[in-house]
């Protein structure tokens, strides 16, 4: 089992016992529709990826149901401000992970870290500094990804050089979900700290920089 199919299980349990119940309310998920999500993403990433052309394909579960689900949470989006942010952290995002990729080893093996773990996992961080809230983190990270997929194409076709789009198909299914979950855990783990701070601060009467 791929790590990304290793994060939805884990997700899914942690739905199943309530322990992400904020982070759902806040991108206005049910229980019942963040299990399905997750199941259908988990079965779509085991049907095999759809071709259009010779250049062009894309699996369901790495590339349907997310931007689906990007889609939808843009428009939830409690403010134009949040929909402008979650955009431009997905635009940042993506051209960050090409210009990893670009200076990367062509080597895989020479590297301790899969190059897609690792795009993931930068994704997901810029995504949360640039997304902040859970929504536009969770964009920025999906997002993110596919676009460094299709800058990549464009780059090579521009080139002459050979190239095949495979939008969240093979490795790219782990960097997607490996980027949007570590994007919206930030933001939860993050947002909660800040949180807590700001109470014992109110408790203890520290002084409020916002009034000062």
């Amino acid at each position: 089992m791929s790590i990304g199919m290793i994060l939805l299980v884990i997700t899914a349990i942690l739905t199943l016992f309530g322990i992400s119940q904020r982070v759902l309310d806040s991108m206005h998920l049910s229980d019942r529709m963040a299990l399905l999500l997750i199941a259908a993403i988990f079965v779509g990433g085991l049907i095999p990826d759809i071709s259009i052309t010779d250049n062009f394909s894309f699996n369901i579960g790495g590339a349907v149901i997310p931007l689906g689900i990007c889609v939808y949470l843009f428009i939830k989006a409690g403010t134009a401000k949040e929909r402008i942010r979650a955009i431009a952290a997905a635009l940042i995002t993506g051209i960050v992970i090409y210009a990893l990729g670009r200076v990367l080893p062509d080597e895989p093996e020479a590297m301790v870290l899969d190059p897609n773990y690792l795009f993931g996992i930068v994704g997901g961080l810029i995504a949360y500094i640039l997304g902040r809230s859970r929504r536009s983190a969770f964009i920025a990270g999906i997002l993110g990804v596919m676009l460094s997929q299709i800058i990549n194409a464009i780059v090579m076709k521009l080139q002459g050089s050979p190239f095949s789009l495979n939008l969240g198909g093979g490795g790219f299914f782990d960097t997607i979900m490996l980027s949007g979950i570590i994007a919206v855990v930030f933001a939860e783990v993050v947002g909660e700290i800040i949180e807590k701070i700001s109470e014992k601060s109110k408790r203890e009467g520290w002084p409020d920089e916002n009034k000062a």
